[in-house]
């Protein structure tokens, strides 16, 4: 029998996810028939695979190597079947990863531009963090993803989409007497013991403290949310202030009527807003059209030119 490329899939799945159900879960199989296939593969190569002799999962030496030539036989192959797939364009099926402090802004305005493009177009959708949706890119999960760039990992092709400034956003009243000095907020200025962030993982909280110039350990309120509605709702009951992105203002404004924002001196802080792809070779125009089509929905969103 000879090796397969599911039992390839299979093994690097299983070392990805270091357990049986989660790498199952993962190539959409029962446990018993992932099990078997890598049953299978070892008998084959004559060698243990995986050390069974310890309840965490862990590869043994000739399984590490096996799994280094599996990762570089199935990367060539997603590289042929991507030459073939895109060759007629932004077609068939596509998987979108997404960050969550972009995803219900940009997307309400993107998906119906769309849809008028081709309305036979699979997409599939992938929100999560940005550490997440990169590995997930990185795993072949997904075709592209819309994050803050420059993103930081080696082997991906960057567009930029718009450029998402912040903005100082605080209660009504903190924003007037703000607003009554006649001076717009420098971010290093900030007290970081009132600088309210996401929790731990969202890049929008790292990219908020870079531009204050402070640390995590700095802020000492410990009040930390899981999502923009709720940062929102914290500043607007007047517990801190926080930087939100343009992109959102629309949204969280009309939903938070408590709330205000006023922008930062120049140069006013920002992140750039893009979208990415690994670096497979192969034609791109599907990539630079869905780019033309996210960046335009950008523009109508922000009301201005977005380019970054």
């Amino acid at each position: 029998m000879n090796i397969t490329l599911r039992q390839l899939s299979y093994l690097i799945a299983l070392a990805e996810e270091r357990h049986f159900g989660r790498a199952a879960a993962r190539v959409h199989v029962t446990q018993p028939a992932l099990s078997t296939q890598i049953r299978e593969l070892e008998d084959r190569l004559g060698t243990a695979l995986i050390d069974r002799t310890d309840r965490a999962i862990r590869l043994t030496p000739a399984g590490q190597d096996v799994l280094d030539g599996a990762r570089r036989i199935m990367g060539e192959v997603e590289r042929i079947e991507n030459r073939t797939r895109w060759q007629q364009g932004l077609s068939g099926r596509l998987k979108l990863g997404i960050i969550p402090t972009v995803a219900p802004y940009l997307l309400p305005v993107a998906l119906p531009r769309l849809r008028m493009r081709d309305v036979t177009l699979d997409l599939r959708l992938f929100e999560a963090k940005t550490e997440r949706v990169l590995d997930a890119l990185g795993d072949g999960e997904l075709d592209a993803a819309v994050v803050a760039i420059p993103a930081g990992v080696p082997g991906l092709v960057e567009q930029p989409l718009f450029r998402d400034r912040f903005l100082l956003a605080a209660s009504r009243g903190s924003v007037a007497r703000l607003n009554a000095r006649g001076e717009r907020p420098v971010p290093s200025n900030l007290n970081p013991n009132a600088l309210l962030l996401l929790d731990e993982g969202h890049c929008l909280a790292d990219q908020a403290l870079d531009v204050c110039g402070t640390r995590r350990e700095a802020t000492r309120v410990d009040l930390r949310a899981s999502s923009l509605p709720t940062l929102c709702g914290m500043v607007a009951a007047g517990f801190g202030q926080t930087l939100l992105p343009e992109i959102s203002l629309a949204k969280e404004c009309a939903a938070v009527p408590e709330m205000d924002v006023m922008p930062f001196a120049d140069p006013e802080p920002h992140r750039v807003i893009g979208l990415v792809r690994r670096d497979l070779g192969g034609t791109d125009a599907w990539f630079t059209e869905l780019g033309d089509i996210l960046a335009a929905a950008s523009e109508q969103l922000l009301g201005h030119d977005a380019a970054a």
